[in-house]
């Protein structure tokens, strides 16, 4: 699978920040001339994360292997990213994700706690390797009402 990923790094599928990191992850695909995003749940790979060869956590590692553009979300938790998205992204080898973009999307309660777990999300994606798409994409939980307007204007903005 080459092209774009997201990864919703929410304990729970289907979560608001989800829903924002899926409409994300289809504009850049529209603005691109891209195949509509897959998308990794994070949250449904479950008790897997933690077990040594789990087929559904191989496969979204190969996934992310083999994805050009990530688009990697996560609501703050404990004022950072979350733990599940975490595990998952500690199971890459260093430089894992060498050459490719990733677009952190981090959705919270208020703008300063948003901002800086992006801040940490970025940092992390740049540790494995990543081009980290700048700016990323910090929204507040009130906004959400507003995803698929945000997620067009994010990606109509992007300036590669």
């Amino acid at each position: 699978m080459t092209g774009i990923l997201v990864i919703s790094g929410n304990p729970r599928a289907g979560s608001r920040t989800s829903t924002l990191a899926t409409a994300v992850g289809a504009a850049i695909a529209t603005r691109i001339g891209s195949p509509e995003p897959h998308v990794i749940e994070v949250g449904d790979l479950g008790a897997g994360l933690l077990t040594p060869g789990d087929d559904a956590t191989k496969a979204a590692l190969a996934a992310i292997a083999d994805a050009n553009l990530l688009v990697v979300a996560t609501p703050t938790y404990k004022g950072s990213y979350t733990g599940v998205l975490k595990v998952l992204l500690d199971q890459l080898p260093a430089q894992a994700l060498a050459g490719k973009l990733a677009v952190p999307v981090v959705t919270a309660g208020v703008a300063p706690q948003a901002t800086a777990a992006e801040a940490l999300l970025r940092q992390l994606l740049v540790e494995l390797g990543a081009i980290a798409v700048r700016p990323g994409l910090p929204v507040v939980e009130a906004d959400l009402a507003e995803t698929a307007e945000i997620a067009q204007k994010y990606a109509a903005a992007l300036d590669w």
